[in-house]
């Protein structure tokens, strides 16, 4: 039994998804922003991180997140709107 009846409806799924996706990234992203300071000094004692190792982990931890919200939502849903 497929998962989806019809290519719209995983293109649906795909949407939605991709909506979730950039909202979570952009709460993530203003949070990092707003309270860089206290996350800081939290992950840097969770993890034992200098302040410029932390920056280089939020900023690649963002830039993996886009780029698998990109390859796994957004590409596949742009091409199943173009085949139906």
């Amino acid at each position: 039994m497929p998962i989806f009846e019809t290519n719209q409806d995983a293109a649906e799924f795909l949407g939605w998804c991709t909506v979730f996706n950039i909202g979570l990234m952009t709460f993530s992203m203003a949070v990092l922003i707003t309270m860089r300071d206290r996350i800081a000094a939290i992950h840097g004692r969770l993890f034992d991180l200098e302040p410029p190792h932390l920056k280089r982990a939020y900023f690649r931890y963002l830039a993996n997140y886009k780029l698998l919200t990109l390859v796994f939502n957004a590409i596949p849903y742009v091409a199943l709107k173009l085949c139906s």
